[in-house]
């Protein structure tokens, strides 16, 4: 069987490249081992939204005498939030099938070992194609702390499936998966604590926002432990002990009932036959890729988690677009300079562009506005007694280069702040747009 494009891996960047490339008129088998959809969409991005999202409405429902309104008793069903979670899951999961069937998608559901660069083995089949996508994603990673294969710690996959809440978790990492389960878990009741090594939350967002979101969760009573560091992990009486060293030395402890692992991710490189490519890498041991997603092997094309630019979901669709048409011959490149991240706390959390740190270690001479989110009337009617940021960061000249949010919606509002930083756009430029109102990105006009 020949194909123009063979793709390995069914996650935002396969399945989208498959689509596209089906769209085109273009011979295409995928190979997925699990489930289309990848992490993101069955053990990631969608499955912990619709989570956050029951957390959501069960905090509305909590605090809905803010608001004028009286919900007596308000009460959660977790093994239902499961079970809804499980349904958007599958729901999409066919809908992912259903396009790619459309287009003429072949889908092998397989552990496909790569050969060479037009040959892929699946099962017993062989295939050949003219060009190759490599989209095998990213795996969690599990740091080798003595002790941590003696205790029977959760990773993510496990928090999603938890229809019995404990009464005490423990998270080791303080990034985008740690807090967004922190939060989720903080809503239902638990008491939880967040361990992190490094002085702040978040890592990768801007690091006055993520100091204040964290302080808004310490309020609601999670416990953060940053600059600490988990030298063993054991078992004691039922529960789970952390011993920790603190930046400011010394020893502590931490106990409780379930411990949670979310210290990040890695590339998945083994497995697959990836080695039988010979393909160039770059310092940091990824693959080389070019501005057309394609390594140093002509018609070999890596996208998404695998060639480690960028571990986001959202990132791995436009990489596989751009793949797509280098092959079709339409011109188009990837650009890195707008990748929003977010995290869907409640309140959200997002930025897009340069943070203030990353202009400082370039030392990038630029100009800093803050506004209170408060400064919109929708926020206001729709946060009552919270508060929020929007702080966006200029050229001498105005040219937006980074935008930063906490507040609901910032998930939505941040597209915009992208788009203007991928286009070079000053804050007057952003003054003439005409925005409805009321509506919170309104913000974007006090500038």
């Amino acid at each position: 069987m020949k194909y123009q494009i063979a793709i390995i891996g069914g996650g935002p960047a396969g399945y989208t490249a498959a689509e596209a490339a089906g769209k085109a008129g273009l011979s295409v088998v995928l190979f997925e081992k699990r489930s289309l959809g990848g992490v993101c969409l069955n053990e990631g991005c969608i499955p912990t939204k619709t989570l956050l999202y029951s957390a959501k409405v069960y905090d509305y429902a909590k605090h809905a005498s803010k608001y004028a309104v009286t919900v007596p008793e308000a009460s959660f069903d977790a093994a239902k939030i499961v079970t809804r979670k499980s349904k958007v899951v599958r729901k999409l999961v066919l809908g992912i099938k259903a396009k790619l069937t459309a287009h003429n998608v072949n889908i092998v559901t397989g552990e496909a070992t790569v050969i060479d660069k037009n040959t892929i083995k699946c099962g017993e089949e062989t295939y050949e194609c003219e060009n190759l996508l490599l989209c095998t994603g990213s795996e969690t990673f599990i740091p080798p702390i003595p002790g941590v294969d003696t205790v029977d710690y959760w990773t993510h996959r496990d928090a999603l499936d938890c229809k019995e809440l404990p009464a005490s978790l423990t998270i080791v990492g303080g990034g985008v998966i740690g807090m967004e389960f922190a939060s989720y878990f903080n809503s239902m009741g638990v008491k939880a604590t967040v361990v992190e090594m490094m002085d702040e939350i978040l890592g990768g967002m801007d690091k006055e926002l993520s100091a204040l979101l964290r302080a808004e969760y310490a309020k609601r009573g999670i416990q953060f432990m940053l600059s600490t560091k988990v030298t063993q992990i054991e078992n004691q009486m039922g529960c789970i002990t952390l011993y920790c060293e603190p930046a400011e030395g010394g020893m502590m402890t931490i106990q409780a009932e379930k411990l949670l692992m979310s210290v990040g991710r890695r590339p998945v490189t083994k497995g697959f036959g990836l080695e039988n490519l010979n393909l160039e890498v770059t310092e940091r041991r990824c693959i080389k890729v070019d501005e057309h997603l394609q390594s140093s092997v002509p018609g070999v094309y890596v996208c998404g988690d695998l060639n480690g630019v960028s571990l986001l979901a959202h990132t791995a669709v436009r990489e596989a677009e751009v793949a797509v048409h280098h092959i079709i011959g339409k011109e188009d490149a990837m650009s890195y300079r707008a990748i929003p991240g977010v995290v869907y706390t409640n309140p959200e959390i997002a930025g897009v562009g340069m943070s203030e740190e990353a202009l400082k270690a370039a030392g990038i001479p630029y100009n800093t506005v803050k506004l209170p989110m408060a400064y919109s009337g929708r926020f206001v009617a729709e946060n009552e007694g919270v508060n929020g940021v929007c702080k966006v960061l200029t050229t001498e000249d105005g040219t937006i280069l980074g935008v930063h949010m906490l507040g609901n919606p910032a998930s939505e509002l941040i597209v915009m702040a992208g788009m203007a930083i991928e286009d070079r756009k000053t804050v007057e430029d952003w003054k003439r747009y005409v925005f409805p109102h009321p509506t919170v990105g309104e913000i974007f006009r006090e500038l």
